[in-house]
């Protein structure tokens, strides 16, 4: 079954571009840590495009916040997601699920379960993840 492909129009309120937020892009970019590629906080910054970040993201954010690998709560995090309208958070429904290869792990799997249960096929996942990567699933940007 071949997918949409969102038109760029360019009209103010419609994003030109779709990207899935991987947990290190997210945490690298609020932490502003040097590790984040140069072409991922482009993206990040971008006003036009659409970041959906999937709920299992969040769910290791506050792990590694609770381990102290990342200094900032998830209530910060939402905070920041929460008053950014490029943002949605997706929540692993049934179709994310259904979506999920069962060749990643169960987070790599529902993060690129989340980008291809989308109705119109999203422009990449912002991750670094080698095992995505590998997967050709779907396009990784990094």
């Amino acid at each position: 079954m071949r997918r949409l492909r969102r038109p760029s129009t360019g009209f103010l309120g419609i994003f030109l571009r779709t990207f899935v937020v991987d947990t290190h892009a997210l945490v690298w970019f609020l932490a502003r840590d040097p590790r984040l590629s140069e072409k991922a906080h482009t993206i990040l910054r971008d006003p036009t495009v659409h970041l959906i970040i999937p709920t299992i993201v969040l769910a290791e954010i506050k792990y590694l916040s609770n381990k102290g690998r990342f200094a900032q709560t998830l209530d910060d995090v939402l905070r920041v997601i929460n008053t950014d309208p490029r943002c949605l958070v997706y929540p692993i429904d049934l179709n994310v699920v259904r979506q999920a290869p069962p060749t990643l792990d169960i987070h790599d799997s529902l993060i690129v379960g989340t980008a291809l249960a989308q109705p119109v096929a999203v422009d990449g996942i912002l991750t670094c993840d080698e095992a995505i990567t590998a997967s050709g699933l779907v396009p990784v940007v990094w």
